[in-house]
């Protein structure tokens, strides 16, 4: 990481992008999984169900289902067959 250069991670317990502040993982933050784990898709996928199952214990808890729903969206669906998309 270059110096003043920050990382796109999480952070707890918000989930939200320490780099730019959206809602992880955004779109910096997906390019460099998808390209950490180019061989290795389903070692990608237990690596976002993991965070994802973090991230539901941390957020409160959805009034309604949807939110479960936009939520495992975001952490896990965004993995296609092919490329993320």
């Amino acid at each position: 990481m270059s110096r003043g250069r920050r990382e796109h991670v999480p952070s707890r317990p918000t989930w939200r992008c320490r780099a730019c502040g959206i809602a992880w993982p955004c779109s910096p933050a997906k390019l460099r999984l998808l390209a950490a784990y180019r061989e290795a898709r389903p070692a990608l996928l237990v690596h976002l169900a993991t965070l994802y199952a973090q991230a539901e214990a941390d957020l409160p808890a959805p009034a309604r289902g949807g939110q479960a729903v936009d939520r495992h969206r975001r952490f896990v669906g965004w993995v296609g067959r092919r490329g993320g998309r």
